[in-house]
């Protein structure tokens, strides 16, 4: 079993939103942090991709989780409301690097972002954005977080392309930009490497290729908030999944 397979396994009941691709594109990432490199996580749940991450970076880095565990933010639909289940996402998060033996390699910030990278020294390796999906604060983290990423290093945002507050960020902050370029996508992961001497024509138009995806997922968006999948599992058919 190689180190990817073992660390897809350790996730396998780990609650969270994350396909086996965008687990391999986190994987590969923290695979490519050197040696005492730092690994920052913005949006931690309940571990999912911190075991990935952890599991694949070098001994000595370290992964610096940050995720207030406040209610809020915690999925699809799930933006405000659930205070009584913090306490419980935090003990889930805490108990789910524990069983995966990566516990010792990840120092958790319980605060929000843009209270968390005052407490975060030097450079950053690899920077993995998966916080608060509204405008306002996807923004701040890619910009704010952004900035501390080394020349080659690299950031990976998820619900790009899917959701609007990320989708609007990375248009206004990443698209037509000189120094992020874009490397790709696994669903709405997408993979941006600091890179001072971008191609602004070309890296802008591989970007906004990808929006007919983005209005495809809007939509399916609106159909399932209209009772879609309600209706889907009367007829006997599946549902489609959240598209992330």
């Amino acid at each position: 079993m190689t180190g990817f397979e073992q660390a897809w396994t350790a996730v396998s009941e780990v609650e969270g939103w994350m396909t086996e691709g965008q687990a391999r594109a986190l994987h590969d990432a923290a695979a490519g942090c050197p040696p005492g490199g730092t690994i920052v996580e913005i949006g931690s749940f309940h571990g999912r991709s911190t075991i990935v991450l952890a599991s694949a970076c070098p001994p000595d880095a370290t992964v610096i989780a940050v995720d207030p565990h406040a209610g809020n933010d915690r999925g699809p639909q799930e933006i405000e409301g659930f205070e009584a289940e913090a306490d419980q996402d935090h003990a889930t998060f805490t108990r789910n690097l524990t069983d995966a033996g990566v516990a010792h390699r990840v120092r958790h910030l319980r605060a929000f972002s843009d209270d968390a990278l005052a407490d975060i020294d030097g450079t950053i390796d690899v920077l993995y954005v998966d916080g608060a999906h509204r405008y306002g604060p996807a923004r701040a983290d890619i910009v704010r977080y952004g900035e501390r990423v080394r020349d080659g290093g690299v950031m990976l945002i998820h619900d790009s392309f899917s959701s609007i507050g990320v989708t609007l960020a990375i248009l206004r902050e990443l698209t037509f930009g000189r120094r992020w370029r874009y490397e790709g996508r696994s669903r709405s992961l997408t993979v941006y490497r600091a890179d001072g001497n971008v191609s602004r024509p070309a890296n802008a138009a591989r970007q906004l290729l990808q929006l007919p995806w983005f209005v495809k997922n809007l939509a399916l968006k609106l159909l399932l908030t209209l009772g879609l999948g309600k209706l889907l599992h009367k007829l006997g058919r599946p549902a489609p999944d959240w598209p992330y």
